[in-house]
């Protein structure tokens, strides 16, 4: 049982912390919104750039972009505390019922995993040269996200067997 409530355990941690960040980006919409702002104007990457080209400098494009993360941010609140409630509803069931139930968790949890890659080392750190600034560079935290999320990922795919003096291990064995 432990380990299913560590698994769940670590869903929920996961859910409250995103809960954090998109209830923040909320409250405190200035402070986040000038991170884009910046990453999406590359105005803080190296002066003798050959892909500023690749800047949107419209305060329309910063609000339409840091909405769509916000956005992202509240489908993975809500997808991994559902799947967080879901979980420690089954936790006492057998493994047949628990390990498929664990598909949607997986699914959010995947979700919120690319958003760190995506949207923050890939689009961000990548395409906006985000890795250049000194000062709007989110890289670090994004990789340090999207290495937590993976780990908690990892942990929840290992197959959980069946209670101690519950279901038998698998169908064929008695």
């Amino acid at each position: 049982m432990i380990e299913r409530v560590s698994k769940i355990s670590l869903i929920a941690a996961m859910a409250f912390f995103m809960t954090l960040v998109a209830v923040n980006n909320l409250i405190d919409y200035g402070s986040n919104f000038e991170f884009v702002k910046h990453v999406l104007s590359m105005d803080t990457t190296f002066p003798d750039n050959r892909l500023k080209w690749r800047a949107l400098t419209s305060p329309a494009i910063h609000h339409v972009f840091y909405a769509g993360i916000i956005l992202w941010e509240w489908v993975s609140v809500a997808t991994l505390w559902a799947a967080a409630v879901r979980l420690w509803s089954l936790r006492s069931a057998s493994a047949a019922v628990f390990n498929p139930a664990k598909s949607f968790a997986v699914g959010a949890l995947v979700f919120n995993a690319l958003l760190w890659f995506v949207a923050f080392i890939c689009v961000g750190g990548e395409w906006f040269l985000m890795w250049q600034s000194s000062v709007w560079n989110g890289q670090t935290a994004a990789a340090r996200m999207f290495g937590i999320v993976s780990f908690i990922l990892l942990f929840l795919k290992y197959p959980d067997a069946d209670l101690p003096g519950g279901a038998p291990l698998s169908p064929t064995k008695v």
